[in-house]
């Protein structure tokens, strides 16, 4: 073999081996993508898992008896249930609380159907002592859930509420948006009617409460008794403060407004220690508050709920003719 034949055979050679380099290297860098895309495919299917499990359950079945109670929250059961009790507190102006709702809500429907949780709602104003409009928007919302129940579509008309929930500096929750939803529910054009009348009635309550009477008694209150003081007064106690000292609450009684504040103060002093009540959203399983990791995740709170034994409900059921009374 000449020199230069020599030449193009070491040249060939040297081809080959640089061909069989390569494909040794395309096939270890598939071997590595493919290991890598199959734990990514394991980590995605796990992470699906975890999401869908941790969504709302999209439940359209028929909703359990919903059943006024005497201080107008609202149970949600099969008759005669015997299964835990989980009271939700939660203000319709409260974004975490729409959170919830969007993520548990069906979740406590679907349970309460099934004869497996008893559900007590409990709306309160957390944000009523907060300047207008923070402070209208969650008592006019609370007034009106408070009239829906008078009707037999509490939880209907409290989806209604969440869903359309305005930001908390914007005027919401007008009264003649509050009528409009209401008629997306079941109830009847006489029911609707008469729930127009609560509204229009608690709208002016409302105005009354958030822009004259509170701003006039919590001035004198931060002149009288000074910062620190007023910090440490929850509502209720203001507006004994108040009586006694020229301020005049008495167009609270016998309104939805004035309900919506007596259950706010109610969940204040109805626990204490870490079971203690300090915002919304709030859960309580049997009367044991369930931490936030646990109320805002459904399979959690499914979890939770499958845990605990039978329940009883505290409240006692609003008496024959005390429902749709006229504010």
């Amino acid at each position: 073999m000449g020199s230069e034949a020599r030449k193009r055979a070491r040249a060939r050679i040297r081809e080959e081996r640089e061909r069989e380099k390569r494909a040794a290297q395309r096939k270890k860098t598939l071997l590595v993508v493919g290991s890598a895309a199959a734990a990514v495919l394991l980590i995605v299917v796990v992470g699906y898992a975890i999401m869908t499990a941790d969504r709302s359950t999209g439940y359209e079945g028929e909703l359990a008896q919903e059943t006024l109670q005497a201080d107008g929250s609202v149970v949600m059961a099969q008759p005669d249930a015997e299964a835990p009790v989980v009271e939700v507190y939660a203000d319709y102006q409260c974004p975490a609380c729409r959170q919830f709702e969007n993520t548990n809500g069906d979740l406590l429907k679907e349970m309460a159907a099934e004869g497996e949780a008893i559900v007590h709602l409990r709306p309160v104003s957390i944000f009523a002592v907060q300047p207008a409009p923070t402070s209208s928007n969650s008592l006019r919302a609370g007034a009106a859930a408070r009239a829906a129940a008078d009707h037999d579509v509490f939880v209907e008309y409290n989806d209604l509420l969440f869903a359309h929930q305005p930001n908390s500096a914007e005027e919401g929750y007008a009264a003649d948006e509050l009528k409009e939803w209401f008629r997306e529910t079941d109830a009847s054009e006489e029911q609707a009617s008469e729930f127009d009348e609560s509204v229009d009635a608690e709208a002016g309550v409302v105005t009354e409460f958030t822009e004259e009477f509170f701003p006039a008694l919590n001035q004198d209150a931060l002149d009288e008794i000074g910062e620190e003081n007023l910090g440490t007064m929850a509502l209720p106690d203001l507006l004994v403060w108040g009586e006694q000292n020229g301020h005049d609450s008495s167009f609270l009684d016998g309104t939805y407004t004035g309900e919506t504040i007596n259950a706010t103060e109610a969940a204040y002093t109805r626990y204490s220690g870490e079971n203690m009540f300090r915002g919304t959203p709030a859960v309580y399983i049997n009367g044991t508050q369930i931490d936030s990791d646990s109320a805002m995740s459904p399979r959690n709170l499914r979890e939770a709920i499958e845990a605990a034994g039978a329940g009883e409900v505290e409240s006692e059921p609003m008496e024959e003719g005390d429902a749709n009374k006229d504010p």
